[in-house]
């Protein structure tokens, strides 16, 4: 018989279901994810500390598991980094039994391997629109007979990029003689990124959410993805801050377009439940501020984004969401710096966007001629 357990949400809402993976208790920020595919991917991205995901998809653990395995360059094939990053998981309905070429195991063993709780049963479409209509919230999964209901807490409150970050300097060698060099700062970084770099004959330096890397020599900036409120950040947003002094090309993905925009002097603020999905439409602005004819359907996850009237005179709004009309990235107006809160690496999702990262390395190798 399968235990059984309960999500529960900080406005006294409660799920019941059936327990799978770990059974044990854990608390976060509830979030959905309204994508069809890539949980392996998703449940490792490290944007997802501290949040218990929860699969508008109905029928999750289908093609199992992939085993961990790495490329040439030490990074982890078919995930997005080292282990699973939520903190629990929430689903309609757990397929137990599983068919892929490539899976090893179910998704219920890999949760129980890593020791992370998840929930099935639940009336996710329920949920969802709970969410939708309330704003994502605390919660916590928990089994039935539990004595006393765990205490809640919110992650966004602590600096959840120190928790996801490496710890130490990493170089990347691409292999092409005279190669343009990128510090990537790592707060929170997929493995999908650091690929796309490589792929475009781009050597990378990884450091440390709270490295010194303006003192580095290097050609250009990237600002990766991570978890929690940008303000948190505070040391990667001084140290950006002096990369805006050099003559140095930037992007910022994701969480990087929100450190950037901090850097720079505007404001964030905190979305009513998040865009995570796999089929965000994002609208290009041209610089005259009208929209431009470009829609591209991006890979998301995040729970902040910008405030467009906080942005100073010689930054523009780069993209716009089509279906809230938040701003999705941002652009100087006459230097090469910019950012977009889309994962243009897409994993899971489409590529449509993957053109920025070319127009970055282009930029990079037209300098180094």
């Amino acid at each position: 018989m399968k235990p059984i357990g309960r999500l529960r949400l900080e406005d006294g809402t409660s799920f019941e279901g059936n327990l799978f993976g770990a059974e044990v208790p854990v608390a976060g920020e509830v979030v959905f994810n309204t994508g069809m595919v890539g949980y392996p991917e998703s449940l490792t991205d490290p944007s997802y500390a501290g949040q218990i995901l929860v699969f508008t998809y109905p029928l999750i653990g289908n093609y199992g598991v992939p085993p961990f395995r790495r490329d040439d360059f030490d990074l982890p094939i078919g995930f997005e980094s080292d282990r699973i990053r939520a903190a629990g998981l929430v689903v309609a309905e757990h397929s137990e039994r599983f068919s892929h070429n490539l899976a090893s195991r179910s998704l219920d063993e890999w949760l129980r391997s890593e020791e992370i709780p998840a929930v099935s049963g639940i009336d996710t479409r329920l949920l969802t629109k709970h969410l939708r209509s309330k704003g994502s919230m605390l919660g916590a999964i928990e089994p039935a007979t539990i004595d006393e209901p765990i205490s809640l807490f919110d992650p966004n409150a602590s600096d959840l990029v120190a928790t996801v970050s490496i710890e130490d300097v990493v170089r990347y060698d691409c292999g092409r003689a005279n190669a343009p060099t990128v510090v990537l700062l790592d707060c929170g970084c997929k493995s999908s990124i650091i690929r796309c770099l490589l792929r475009r004959n781009l050597n990378v330096i990884r450091v440390p959410h709270d490295h010194y890397f303006p003192g580095l020599a290097f050609d250009g900036l990237v600002i990766s993805n991570g978890p929690g409120d940008p303000h948190m950040c505070r040391s990667g947003i001084r140290n950006v801050e002096r990369a805006l002094a050099l003559d140095v090309p930037i992007l910022g993905i994701c969480l990087g377009n929100q450190i950037l925009a901090l850097a720079a002097g505007a404001e964030t603020y905190k979305l009513p439940f998040g865009h995570r999905s796999q089929n965000q439409p994002c609208i290009e602005i041209e610089e005259s501020g009208a929209r431009g004819k470009k829609c591209v359907i991006t890979s998301q996850n995040h729970g902040y984004a910008v405030h467009e009237k906080s942005l100073a005179s010689d930054w523009l709004p780069w993209f716009i969401n089509a279906n809230d009309g938040s701003i999705e990235g941002i652009r100087h107006v006459s230097k090469p710096l910019r950012s977009v809160q889309f994962h243009p690496e897409a994993s899971p999702g489409p590529v449509d966007s993957e053109w920025i990262i070319d127009d970055f390395a282009e930029t990079l190798n037209g300098r180094i001629r």
